[in-house]
């Protein structure tokens, strides 16, 4: 029986309204559904919330909440992305909003000397290019020690419940600009991972870069799933679905992948709480 926390509707960057997931995934037999758009930005985009939209998009999750009461357990949640100094924190939106949970994300990277920000995401490779060159003038040692960074603040200080895709910083990277098995690149997941655990935060394994085939391993690989599992941090698998067909993609390979790492559950969201069930 599946779940998925994160979801985007047309909201944020999702093709459908929340109605068309929620149909799939009865479709499905899904346990529990958790909607996660992306939280509005102070900034044009084409990927986020827009500010006017928020309450609109809260109260059309618990009007669906209520509505299949019984049927789907239906989950409010955001997944708010981090840019210190720019953009409201989790804590803001825990405030403002009855959110059941947060998904706390890296896509846009700052670095603390400049004002322009590193999209590490979308669909097109040339946009991490151009943006490591810009901002941080190619050095993308640099570059990445800043990511993780920024997502070590994250988790320390506002301990989202979930962290989203955390090395999501390999996407385009493909191995051109660095190795993921370097000393200086693993010692900074390392220290991800422990924030981490001394947070209490779950992590995602987050599939959707396999089925769009922007990477080959999940969101986190294999070798960091392993060390998590050697700490203690729980996990929830997820598809970043941005479209209905999405919602279970790959799920059933990923929890194959993570009872090679050692797991043998994983953490569900339901209306009654947090569940930890059977791989």
């Amino acid at each position: 029986m599946f779940s998925n926390l994160h979801t985007h509707t047309n909201f944020s960057d999702g093709s459908s309204p929340p109605d068309d997931y929620i149909k799939e995934a009865l479709r499905q037999g899904f346990r529990s559904l958790g909607f996660s758009d992306h939280s509005p930005l102070p900034f044009d985009n084409t990927f986020a919330l827009r500010e006017e939209k928020t309450q609109e998009y809260c109260d059309t999750i618990i009007r669906l909440k209520n509505k299949y009461k019984g049927k789907l357990d239906i989950l409010l949640g955001m997944e708010v992305d981090f840019i210190p100094g720019v953009s409201h924190p989790p804590s803001w939106f825990r405030r403002q909003f009855p959110l059941d949970f947060i998904i706390g994300s890296v896509h846009l990277v700052k670095d603390p000397e400049e004002e322009e920000l590193w999209f590490i995401d979308g669909p097109h490779a040339e946009t991490y290019d151009n943006g490591l060159s810009k901002v941080f003038g190619g050095d993308i040692r640099k570059a990445v020690t800043v990511y993780y960074r920024q997502l070590q603040e994250l988790i320390a200080v506002y301990k989202p419940d979930v962290v989203g895709h955390l090395d999501k910083i390999k996407m385009h990277n493909k191995g051109r600009y660095f190795d993921e098995n370097e000393p200086w690149y693993r010692k900074l997941v390392d220290e991800t991972l422990g924030v981490m655990l001394d947070a209490g935060c779950l992590m995602e394994v987050n599939t959707r870069g396999i089925y769009k085939k922007r990477s080959e391993t999940l969101f986190p690989g294999s070798e960091v799933l392993r060390k998590a599992h050697s700490l203690g941090i729980r996990v929830t698998i997820t598809s970043d679905a941005h479209k209905p067909h999405e919602l279970s993609l790959h799920m059933k390979e990923t929890a194959a992948i993570l009872k090679q790492a050692g797991y043998r559950t994983q953490i569900i969201f339901t209306a009654s709480g947090v569940e930890e069930v059977l791989l």
